[in-house]
């Protein structure tokens, strides 16, 4: 008997040390899945996340990388109950939400829900304010792996304090649950938020356009390129478990095939989070080939984990570069123009350091060039590039030494 109990202890112990180990590894790589919010806002159900988790798998997407499963705004009923625990919508989730994260991990996915930190949701469904350490419980209960952290209805409240106190009650569950924290970057989150979430808005809401905003009455969200020049001063912030997040994917949203092209290539280049906000249920085939292009993803889920950084913008062209493993590097070229516009890059005159990180381009060597579109060759760094970018197109390279 006593022996028995010696190894009851040790499994105990052991396994203690293993979740431990898995919420401080949380993340090493920017998380991939997919999110309700930019298609469905708050009209969503249990049959629209289990047909969700069942594409995810039968696209391909869940073999590709992506495999959180997240439920924006708009999941619960307007009240808590009695005793103050918020609860499902019972005519969106009849079953309830242990039966829905049931479900997605049932086909090998993880679940995320949404709440905020203010007193109200912005959909004015009821807020976390004040019910941390209750809600956390009740997620851990219903096994959610991911938690989005909003930040409306929040006047008067210290943002850290705020989400410091929600990740104190996630990690009081000792369940392993993804914090990200969406205040929008309006308190500098990622000065702070290391150590409190794996990750935190910069920006306003993503639109799907491509270089304007959209005027939602009160403020503006943001286009792809917008969002993206907001994040040049950030990189030194972000790496493995501790994530910039520009906000979701609007891929397969409306924009043209080289404007999806270009974003995806963008949130890639700059190690983002990547979440899909289409209805991946009647997605076409080409937006899945670009959300599951692997060479352009293998970019973003580099194990360096360094986020890239703009090298050049010039008369609406824009190079963005990126140190990758074993030496490589993918270089990205950005037409923002409405038109056609011709580039040539002599490899053998730019001077590619990444001040911060300490990585260089070789001028001494010659890099094979494969191009992550086309999926082909493309000679070297040794001959000078010219090619003609079409408008708002991408041209994307993974460089590689001989």
């Amino acid at each position: 008997m006593k022996i028995n109990n010696w190894i009851l202890t040790g499994i105990s112990v052991f396994c203690m040390t293993l979740q431990a180990q898995n919420k401080e590894n949380l993340l090493l790589t920017p998380p991939m899945g997919w999110n309700s919010w930019n298609t469905f806002h708050t009209d969503i159900s249990e049959k629209m996340v289990m047909e969700t988790a069942d594409i995810l798998v039968s696209s391909g997407m869940k073999d590709a990388g992506y495999i959180y499963l997240v439920l924006d705004d708009g999941w619960m009923a307007m009240e808590r109950d009695k005793e103050g625990n918020l609860v499902p919508d019972p005519q969106k989730f009849p079953r309830g939400m242990k039966f829905v994260a049931d479900y997605v991990h049932s086909k090998g996915l993880k679940f995320g829900m949404y709440n905020c930190a203010g007193t109200m949701t912005c959909q004015k469904y009821p807020g976390t304010r004040g019910y941390e350490y209750q809600d956390a419980r009740n997620y851990a209960a219903w096994d959610i792996d991911f938690l989005k952290y909003d930040w409306c209805f929040t006047t008067g409240i210290n943002a850290k304090e705020a989400y410091q106190t929600m990740s104190n009650a996630l990690k009081k569950t000792e369940r392993p649950i993804v914090f990200s924290i969406c205040e929008w970057g309006v308190n500098k989150p990622w000065e702070w938020g290391e150590g409190i979430g794996q990750m935190w808005r910069t920006t306003e809401d993503i639109y799907q356009i491509f270089d304007s905003v959209h005027d939602e009455g009160t403020w503006n969200s943001l286009s792809v390129m917008h969002i993206a020049d907001l994040q040049s001063n950030l990189r030194k912030y972000s790496g493995p478990g501790h994530w910039n997040d520009p906000d979701m994917l609007e891929v397969g949203n409306g924009m043209t095939y080289n404007e999806d092209k270009a974003h995806f290539s963008l949130w890639s280049m700059m190690a983002a989070p990547l979440m899909a906000g289409n209805d991946i249920r009647k997605m076409s085939k080409q937006t899945l080939e670009i959300l599951t292009n692997k060479d352009v993803l293998a970019v973003d889920q580099d194990s360096l984990g360094i986020q890239g950084f703009r090298y050049l913008d010039k008369d609406g062209l824009q190079v963005w570069c990126k140190p990758l493993k074993n030496g490589d590097w993918a270089i990205c070229f950005i037409n923002r123009k409405t038109e056609s516009k011709a580039i040539t890059f002599d490899w053998s005159k730019e001077n590619i350091v990444d001040e911060i990180y300490k990585y260089s381009l070789d001028k001494n060597v010659s890099y094979n060039l494969f191009d992550v579109w086309s999926k082909k060759n493309a000679g070297t760094t040794a001959k000078e590039l010219k090619a003609t970018l079409e408008p708002h197109g991408v041209l994307m390279y993974r460089l590689s030494k001989s």
